[in-house]
């Protein structure tokens, strides 16, 4: 049986929308909003009824019948946290895309097009993944000071998708691995996902963690505060300067990797940039696989800029010592919303109930230590296969070996972050008591 679904992704100025039969996209069309045309609208969700004409006549122009469609998906918008899944369009739900509980936003406007549409034809609407999901383990709440709890705001739905996409390739459930997610695009989130939650990441919507095309990322308190009360700026430029205007673009004036890679070529500040954006980006991986006690499967790179291969050589000449690296360039939200959509119909997954009471929202357990292990555990063949190296190996000017039995040397195995133009990285030696 053919499931026809219409998926909806709403963005600030342009709306995106494609038809899929089952899995396979039927067409697709990108809707440009002009400035002018925005401006027309009070508030964002009163642009609900433009839009919805234009994904309309889109679809006449494609001369797709609307009367075959199954159901319609759209992009989340930023209300109450909730756990990942799939979320029937409710009259809470769309209250709450309405007042903009977590900050107004053109995906505000998924859910509430997908439900007029859908109701209209008699069929069900949902949303998926929305950039809200929190799954976020006690612990990793806590930010250094009570009247500041941190929240999870990051690429749901491409890490998500992403995660389940892995899982299907090898022949296993998303629920039963632990993947590590870094997503690169115009902004940067890193995800902890075990057993199908993702117990940590970063608040990458509004700029921590590591730094990108366009966001600064974390950023010393202190210094923050000074810029806030020099008088030199207003809320709304601080803002824009630290989220929109930070990273990349700040320091050398491009969110687009490929024209930096050019420009660094003969450019070394430039070069330095580059290398700083990656080591951000690996120490945050780095954190992760903290996180989840070293206990890791996979690490995935994905998103528009893991396309570079400079980018993922980088990464995984850093990473890849912790977990095996796969990578799934681009970010395909519209494939994703109509798989989303078609696990529902096909009774893979249940639509989910949101509610709108905070206390709905249940966390996940925190992530138990798995107690004593063996180091770098990533490669532990890799491991095995140096360990009668550890013991007899004499280090540059050092007048004795190693006795045996010693300590692990800890740092034998790390990675020092080097410059592009010195990689591939090397191990550093251990140096053993003697050596001068």
């Amino acid at each position: 049986m053919s499931n026809y679904i219409l998926v909806i992704n709403p963005g600030s100025t342009s709306t995106k929308i494609g038809v899929f039969e089952n899995g396979t996209l039927l067409f697709d069309k990108t809707l440009r909003h002009p400035a002018e045309e925005i401006a027309k609208f009070a508030t964002i969700p009163d642009q609900k009824g433009w839009r919805k004409e234009l994904v309309e006549q889109a679809l006449i122009e494609n001369n797709f019948d609307m009367k075959k469609l199954t159901a319609i998906c759209a992009r989340g918008g930023l209300v109450k946290p909730i756990r990942g899944g799939t979320y029937a369009t409710s009259d809470a739900l769309l209250a709450d895309c309405v007042a903009g509980v977590q900050g107004q936003h053109a995906c505000n406007l998924g859910g509430l097009i997908a439900r007029e549409i859908g109701d209209e034809l008699g069929i069900p609407s949902f949303i998926a993944d929305p950039p809200v999901v929190d799954e976020l383990q006690a612990i990793a709440r806590y930010s250094g000071h009570p009247l500041i709890q941190r929240v999870s705001k990051f690429h749901a739905l491409n890490q998500k998708a992403v995660a389940k996409r892995y899982a299907k390739e090898v022949g296993k459930k998303y629920e039963d691995l632990n993947l590590i997610v870094c997503h690169m695009g115009g902004g940067v989130s890193v995800g902890a996902h075990v057993k199908g939650s993702v117990v940590d990441t970063e608040n990458a919507l509004d700029g921590e963690g590591p730094f990108s095309p366009e966001r600064s990322g974390s950023l010393p308190t202190d210094a923050v505060m000074k810029l806030c009360f020099s008088g030199d700026y207003t809320e709304e430029e601080l803002r824009k300067m630290f989220v929109g205007r930070g990273g990349l673009v700040a320091y050398a004036g491009s969110t687009d990797m490929r024209d930096l890679l050019k420009m660094a070529e003969t450019d070394a500040k430039v070069a330095e940039v580059i290398d700083a954006f990656h080591y951000q980006i690996g120490k945050e991986i780095g954190a992760m696989a903290a996180a989840m006690h070293g206990q890791v499967d996979q690490i995935i790179l994905t998103g528009g800029i893991a396309y570079g291969k400079e980018t993922v050589q980088a990464l995984k000449d850093m990473v890849e010592w912790i977990a095996p690296v796969t990578v799934y360039p681009g970010e395909d939200e519209l494939l994703a919303l109509a798989q989303a959509a078609l696990r529902v119909l096909n009774g893979e997954e249940q639509a989910k109930d949101y509610r709108s009471l905070s206390a709905a929202h249940i966390p996940p357990k925190k992530v138990q230590s798995p107690g004593p292990r063996r180091a770098f555990s990533g490669n532990r063949d890799l491991f095995l296969s140096l360990w009668p190296r550890f013991f007899t190996e004499t280090a540059p000017n050092c007048t004795e070996t190693a006795p045996s039995p010693v300590p692990f040397p800890i740092d034998y195995r790390v990675k020092i972050f080097t410059p592009s133009s010195q990689r591939p990285c090397r191990p550093r030696r251990a140096w053993w008591p003697g050596c001068r």
